[in-house]
C-alpha cells in the first residue's frame, strides 16, 4: 500500500543520530537468522572500513543477533550498528534514510529460480532507494525495473564492490535507480493488483 507506506514514513519518525548523520547508510531490515546470512554484511563492512562515510545499520531480531553483536565488538567493526527490533510502523522512515537497502539471503538455503516476493523486497522498493540482492534470482524484479544490483556470487568482496558502485553513482543515475524502485513498487500496490484480479475474473465470467 504505497499511500500507507508514505504516510508512515512521514508520521513515524525515528529519533536516531545514525539516521540523521551525513552518512551513506547501508540498511538491512529483517530477521537475523541463518537463512538471511547477515554475517556476510559484516564481512563486507570489514572491507569497507577505509570509507568513513559508509555505515551499516542492521535492524531486526533473531537467533543470530548476539553472535553478530559479538563479531562487531571483537572485530572492531566501528562502521556497523546492530539496531535490533523496531516496530513495523517505523520501517518506512528507516528505509527512507538509507543510501542502499540490502536484500540479504543465503544462496544455498532456497531455490531462487522463481524469484522472490518477500514483503521486505516491496518495502525496499517503496522507499525509493536502490537495492542490492545477495542472490541472483531466476526471475529478478530488480533487473526488470532496473532498480538495483543482483550479485552473481554471494561473496563479501562482491557485496562490498556493489555497495561502493551504488555509493559512487553520479547523482542523476542514483536518483533514476531510486525512482525506478518506486515505480516498480507501484505496480504491486494492492489497488493495482486488485484491479488486475477483477479484470481477469470478469474476462473469465464473460466467456
Amino acid at each position: 500500500d504505497i499511500e500507507a507506506f508514505s504516510r508512515l514514513a512521514a508520521e513515524n519518525t525515528v529519533d536516531d543520530p545514525d539516521l540523521q548523520a551525513d552518512k551513506f547508510n547501508v540498511v538491512y531490515a529483517g530477521s537475523l537468522r541463518e537463512v538471511n546470512d547477515v554475517g556476510l554484511l559484516l564481512d563486507a563492512a570489514e572491507l569497507l572500513k577505509p570509507y568513513a562515510n559508509i555505515q551499516f545499520l542492521i535492524y531486526g531480531d533473531g537467533n543470530q543477533k548476539d553472535s553478530l553483536q559479538r563479531r562487531v565488538i571483537n572485530e572492531k567493526l566501528f562502521n556497523v550498528k546492530i539496531k535490533g527490533y523496531v516496530s513495523k510502523n517505523q520501517v518506512p522512515f528507516i528505509l527512507s534514510r538509507s543510501g542502499v537497502n540490502i536484500l540479504n539471503y543465503s544462496q544455498e538455503k532456497y531455490n531462487w529460480s522463481r524469484g522472490n516476493s518477500s514483503n521486505k523486497l516491496f518495502e525496499y522498493m517503496a522507499s525509493g532507494k536502490p537495492i542490492i540482492s545477495t542472490v541472483k534470482m531466476g526471475y529478478c524484479i530488480l533487473e526488470k525495473y532496473q532498480c538495483g544490483i543482483s550479485l552473481a556470487a554471494s561473496t563479501s568482496q562482491a557485496l562490498a564492490d556493489a555497495i561502493k558502485q551504488v555509493h559512487d553513482l553520479p547523482q542523476d543515475e542514483y536518483q533514476r535507480m531510486g525512482k525506478n524502485a518506486l515505480r516498480g513498487a507501484q505496480c504491486f500496490d494492492y489497488r493495482v493488483l486488485t484491479e488486475k484480479l477483477v479484470a481477469v475474473m470478469e474476462r473469465v465470467i464473460n466467456r
